[in-house]
């Protein structure tokens, strides 16, 4: 009995290693982003959305395509956007397969933003998100990311502003048995990332940095180029 339960744990620690080491986490990938924003008229209501290739290497091994928007709706006489949106996600295997598996997603969000001293641009968004993935229970999940933005070469970051762009984001998965005997972590993962920004137009911005996303079994290095939009 003893030797049974002797290799069943270590055929457990085999196949973990086994299934955390089939990711490279010192291949570096990449993710080309296009995130947008419009309000109708001088409505309080607007749209938002994004469109993300992400790889697992610097392009052809996908990792995963997401394809969001949402309506928007920002309240008179106090600094805050909200967010109903969806989102669907296809997501690929790392290396040789083309396996993919699929996820609608409807999120809630609430963005405030404000300014600190003349150069520092701070933003927090909280995120609330119902998850329908493939071969999974219903999830949910709860995201807290914090954005800070600091002009260069002037005080805004207005046409030709050279900018740092910072953040981080931790998620906290909510149900935690996704079925079939199958559980998750309740932290599910962080982000931090580091940019150079530049504004082309008062309302179009370009950043090219670098992204760490670590969970429990992997910490992986992106670099990301997106595009942000206002019209």
């Amino acid at each position: 009995m003893k030797k049974s339960l002797l290799f069943l744990a270590l055929f457990s620690l085999f196949g973990t290693f086994s299934a955390n080491s089939q990711i490279e986490e010192d291949q570096t990938g990449a993710w080309y982003m296009y995130f947008w924003n419009t309000s109708f008229g001088n409505s309080q209501w607007g749209l938002q959305g994004d469109v993300q290739y992400r790889n697992w290497d610097l392009g052809g091994d996908l990792e995963q395509l997401l394809i969001r928007g949402g309506l928007t709706y920002s309240p008179k006489n106090a600094d805050i956007k909200f967010t109903l949106g969806y989102g669907n996600i296809t997501s690929g295997e790392f290396g040789d397969s083309n396996e993919t598996s699929g996820e609608s997603r409807i999120y809630q969000e609430a963005l405030l933003p404000h300014k600190l001293s003349n150069r520092f641009y701070l933003t927090h968004r909280f995120r609330y998100e119902q998850r329908w993935v493939e071969n999974q229970d219903f999830r949910t999940r709860y995201r807290y990311n914090l954005f800070l933005n600091i002009p260069l070469n002037q005080n805004n970051l207005n046409k030709n502003a050279v900018y740092l762009a910072l953040y981080n984001e931790i998620f906290i998965n909510g149900e935690r048995e996704i079925g079939n005997g199958r559980y998750v972590e309740l932290f599910d993962r962080n982000r931090f990332y580091s940019a150079l920004g530049y504004a082309i137009q008062d309302n179009l911005k370009v950043q090219a940095g670098y992204m760490t996303q670590t969970t429990d079994n992997v910490s992986k290095g992106q670099l990301q180029l997106s595009l942000h939009h206002t019209f």
